[in-house]
């Protein structure tokens, strides 16, 4: 099957992308603090803080993203609820992360963040509940507690009240 191989590809690409995230942003960091410049009158310093805080809570957040993929690769398994969650919203973030990248950087990062997109819902499909005859509730082919209903099991069906006249 190929489902387990997509769920690897897919914690790899969270992995690489929380590294390159977090070593963006310090970058971002870095050139602001050096500029010594405000922007509207915002301190730099605090700018550049920001700008390396939110790169490590970025990046542990893929990271934690990362960790949910691989969990499902290892045990070959649907997430969990958090794992769930956690796979939603990356790839909800990476579609709009996408949309902001066509105009910003171009058609080959929005291309790479619907690549990522395509990963992490395959991985959360592929490893779903399977929906269809196999989840209906099963049928024993017995007869139910009372013997009634043919052996279909539970209590047979009334009819419904009649109207009343009044």
């Amino acid at each position: 099957m190929v489902r387990r191989p997509v769920a690897w590809v897919a914690a790899i690409v969270l992995f690489v992308e929380a590294v390159g995230i977090a070593l963006l942003n310090w970058f971002l960091g870095v050139v602001v603090d050096r500029q010594n410049m405000s922007l509207a009158g915002l301190d730099s310093d605090m700018m550049s803080a920001s700008s390396k805080i939110g790169g490590l809570v970025f990046g542990l957040y893929f990271a934690l993203c990362g960790v949910a993929a691989l969990l499902v690769a290892l045990r070959g398994r649907a997430p969990g609820v958090l794992g769930r969650i956690l796979l939603i919203s990356a790839a909800v973030v990476h579609g709009l992360l996408g949309a902001f990248t066509v105009g910003l950087v171009g058609w080959g990062a929005f291309a790479f963040m619907m690549v990522v997109v395509g990963l992490i819902v395959f991985t959360l499909l592929a490893f779903g509940p399977a929906a269809g005859p196999a989840d209906a509730a099963p049928v024993d082919g017995g007869s139910g507690a009372d013997g009634a209903n043919g052996g279909g099991g539970g209590a047979p069906v009334a009819a419904p009240p009649a109207p009343s006249a009044s």
